[in-house]
């Protein structure tokens, strides 16, 4: 388990963060009554952080924005993006987004669900029919020990829904002991150069982690309903979220591969000590292939993937653009898998402690069990990546941060610390 907390989940430590004495115990929670401002010196306290991050050699840099109001009250940048080049972390350079890549995958599949191109609850099977003969792996257990799979039928079929809230029973193989997850190892499923359509076939013919429906299960959902997507339109993934998503916000240095040697000069590294993202395959964007995942191959920049997160903090609006309505908005980011959802949650629950999950997007609904709770405001919306990059939306203080960064192993401490950091400078 502690192997995977390094690759791909949501900051599921941040629930082990100490109580900030800045902060107001409100409902259970540490919460600012809304209208706070920040404490310009206390948000020094960040830069000392970094800057000693990099001086002991943790990481190669970063860059944060902290953005209040639509203006931003910090932006710094620490280190460099390489440490063979050395040149300078700017707004415009390249990082791989990991996991935070299903965010904007996220959005785009909210928007095809807003024209209609398929229903919640729709049958995964009716756009690939593949699924329609899935079945559940259920592990059984003999009097010596030994593990056995037994393969049984859904108890009802996956659906649209299930995909967007990782509840498929599709889950990752590089992670965890099952007999599932062992069986997705051994399929060699990143084999060669495929598209989502073969990629997704290749899923179909594994079986299911656990009921659709009835667990929490992180994995490649996010791939499968992009495979949706194409079917439903007729178009690959990348030319869907840039005619309907990353063009309308300005998003230009945003996709799946960097082809442009003079762009490529600009990607953000790991330490050599710190280069192994330890998920699925390596990702190399400057390497073109068929498969544009969903899940995890996306790269950006700070000046592109704020405009993102102030669409999300707007509601789904940026510069007088609708890119989600105000209703398909609230669906995105209402928790689907709470009390009462049937939703189970194990050890390898992402979201973390007091965080529900909407249709791809991480949301706080309760303080959680840490005692003191972690800081921030209920209704707070978040994701990160096994590269390090994670974000932030504050809707109630009209605020979010984000961080780019690229280290697998110290990504989880940085960003306990970061938010840690910036919910101590936030003051009436």
């Amino acid at each position: 388990m502690n192997s995977f907390r390094l690759l791909c989940g949501a900051v599921a430590g941040a629930a082990l963060l100490a109580a900030s004495p800045a902060l107001t115990h409100t409902e259970g929670t540490y919460e600012i009554p809304a209208g706070a401002h920040f404490n310009q010196d206390k948000l020094a306290r960040i830069s000392e952080f970094f800057k000693d991050q990099v001086a002991t050699g943790k990481i190669a840099g970063a860059i944060v924005l902290i953005q209040q109001h639509g203006k931003p009250v910090y932006h710094e940048s620490f280190g460099v993006q390489d440490v063979v080049s050395k040149a300078p972390i700017t707004d415009k350079t390249i990082f791989r987004l990991a996991s935070m890549s299903k965010s904007i995958s996220a959005v785009a599949s909210m928007q095809l669900l807003e024209e209609g191109k398929y229903k919640l609850d729709d049958p995964v099977s009716k756009y690939i029919p593949s699924f329609a003969d899935v079945k559940v792996g259920v592990e059984k257990k003999a009097e010596d020990g030994t593990k056995t799979l037994e393969l049984v039928p859904p108890k009802r079929p996956m659906t649209i829904l299930d995909l967007m809230t990782h509840t498929s029973g599709v889950t990752y193989g590089f992670y965890g002991d099952s007999l599932v997850r062992k069986a997705y190892r051994e399929a060699n499923i990143y084999g060669g150069d495929f598209d989502l359509a073969e990629f997704a076939e290749r899923i179909a013919k594994l079986p299911l982690h656990n009921q659709p429906g009835g667990l929490w299960q992180y994995g490649h959902s996010t791939d499968i309903l992009a495979r949706i997507m194409e079917v439903t339109t007729g178009e690959k993934l990348s030319t869907i979220e840039r005619k309907n998503l990353l063009d309308p916000l300005g998003m230009t240095d945003t996709g799946f591969f960097v082809t442009d040697p003079e762009k490529q000069k600009l990607m953000a590294e790991p330490l050599p000590t710190d280069s192994d993202f330890r998920v699925g395959r390596v990702n190399d964007p400057t390497k073109v292939k068929k498969w544009e995942s969903a899940s995890g191959g996306m790269v950006s920049t700070m000046a592109d993937y704020s405009r993102f997160a102030q669409m999300l903090l707007n509601g789904g609006t940026f510069e007088g653009k609708t890119i989600l309505k105000p209703e398909t908005f609230k669906e995105l980011a209402t928790d689907r898998v709470g009390p009462g959802s049937g939703v189970e949650r194990d050890s390898f629950y992402f979201p973390g402690d007091g965080f529900g999950f909407g249709l791809g997007i991480a949301v706080r609904t309760d303080p959680g069990n840490a005692k003191p709770p972690p800081p921030g405001d209920l209704g707070e919306l978040k994701w990160d990546g096994a590269s390090g990059c994670y974000y932030v939306i504050d809707r109630k203080q009209d605020m979010f941060f984000i961080l780019m960064e690229q280290t697998p192993s110290q990504r989880q401490p940085i960003q306990v610390k970061l938010k840690q950091l910036i919910y101590e400078a936030m003051e009436n």
